[in-house]
């Protein structure tokens, strides 16, 4: 069972994220990486990765991976989005500063508060109101070593708690210090949405496979459904 003690909580609340290692041993590392050379082919990053290789799920329910954001989250936590990132040659993408404001949900229904709908692969998506984002957390789980010339995930701490910044608040954020956030395989990252974060490209380029989870409890309103990954 996984427990986080008062200073990893307190962390976390202040923070906006913290590194757990050691999540997975080096067998289900191995047996979760076969399964992903079998599904990428020629492609980086993969979504509804959980649907095309269903059997990560259990290596993840097994390994607890799902009890970190249990620990975290207030009520039973429902996996709403599942997407294999990676970096590689040929693949070595960027993303600038950002906050995750956009949840998958079942199927549209307009409901006061949720706005930007768009459809990726089949999956409806939607702009929540905050206290939606407030109630969720994603676990960035490494399926490779990520140092420093991998392209790792970079983060504003304490952003999050400053709710969905506009532009112009996303950048007077950026200009201050970020932390980079190395892992090694196996360790995951546990973030709050509304955390600012970014991806520079991998000076290094090689596998840099993270499986992105995203978890939430709140209960949505007006008949709207959680997707389910």
């Amino acid at each position: 069972m996984v427990h986080f003690d008062p200073k990893q909580r307190q962390q976390f609340a202040r923070d906006g994220f913290l590194i757990v290692e050691n999540v997975l041993t080096m067998d289900v590392i191995e047996q979760i990486r076969s399964m992903l050379d079998a599904l990428q082919r020629d492609r980086a990053n993969v979504r509804n990765v959980l649907a095309a290789a269903p059997r990560i799920r259990k290596s993840l329910r097994s390994s607890g991976v799902f009890e970190l954001a249990e620990e975290l989250l207030a009520g039973e936590p429902r996996l709403t989005r599942a997407i294999l990132f990676d970096k590689k040659p040929g693949a070595n993408w960027a993303v600038g500063w950002h906050q995750d404001v956009t949840v998958a949900v079942l199927r549209r229904l307009d409901v006061p508060g949720f706005a930007g709908w768009s459809v990726k692969e089949g999956i409806t998506h939607v702009h929540p109101p905050v206290d939606v984002l407030q109630q969720m957390v994603t676990v960035r789980l490494h399926i490779d070593d990520c140092a420093g010339q991998n392209g790792p995930l970079q983060v504003l701490s304490a952003s999050h708690l400053h709710g969905r910044l506009s532009d112009d608040g996303i950048n007077q954020w950026s200009q201050r210090s970020a932390v980079t956030c190395v892992a090694a395989a196996g360790s995951a990252i546990l973030m709050r949405p509304l955390l600012l974060h970014r991806s520079l490209p991998a000076k290094a380029p090689s596998h840099r496979r993270v499986l992105h989870l995203e978890f939430a409890t709140a209960e949505l309103p007006g008949g709207l459904e959680w997707n389910v990954a």
